[in-house]
């Protein structure tokens, strides 16, 4: 399924850089989406981005992390918690580009100049969902410092609401946080059981 995903963003992001209408069409504008009820771009705007360097980090970032997700859910089919994985590995990734945009579609539903494009809120999903069962796998901040997932993902929530607040560089950042968000607490939808397992990885349990 993540290469699925990957092979048809980049052929609609590619598409769209060549095609400005098809952009235009596909982006994640509030203003439009109230007024003319293209309720669609809440997740057509995952699937196109603003240039190939921001296409090809979230596509790297996802494959990195897709395939580690897809191997969970096929072991929470084994034990029972879940069945179609496929499945669920959809509604992870698209229901996340569909909440990571509730907030910036209620920030920004008054402005008809803001867009916003890009899978940043579905692949920061799929992250902290790998994130909740391995709480404690190294990660690489700046792709450099290990430092344990879940520090990892606390200093991410911290920084994208930083962000958020102070605004001025055009990322999405609400979007971020609120796929994060949306990815971490998916299992425990899913199975409320497996917030135990998150505390156990952690010592805790």
């Amino acid at each position: 399924m993540t290469y699925i995903v990957i092979i048809l963003t980049t052929l609609v992001s590619i598409a769209a850089f060549r095609n400005s209408i098809l952009m235009q069409r596909l982006l994640l504008n509030p203003y439009i989406i109230f007024r003319r009820h293209e309720w669609y771009r809440l997740i057509s705007h995952a699937f196109v981005h603003a240039n190939f360097l921001h296409l090809i980090v979230n596509m790297i970032v996802l494959l990195s992390f897709g395939r580690y997700v897809e191997s969970i859910l096929q072991q929470l089919q084994t034990i029972g918690s879940i069945r179609l994985p496929g499945l669920h590995f959809l509604i992870l990734y698209l229901g996340a580009a569909v909440i990571s945009s509730l907030t910036t579609l209620k920030k920004h539903k008054n402005d008809p100049y803001y867009q916003s494009v890009g899978a940043s809120g579905a692949v920061s999903a799929i992250v902290f969902f790998s994130i909740f069962f391995s709480p404690l796998q190294k990660l690489y901040l700046m792709a450099i410092i290990p430092i344990p997932g879940i520090v990892f993902a606390i200093a991410y929530l911290l920084y994208s609401n930083y962000m958020s607040r102070k605004g001025g560089d055009n990322i999405n950042h609400d979007a971020h946080f609120v796929g994060a968000v949306f990815g971490f607490i998916y299992p425990i939808i899913i199975d409320p059981k497996l917030f135990i397992f998150f505390l156990k990885q952690l010592g805790l349990g």
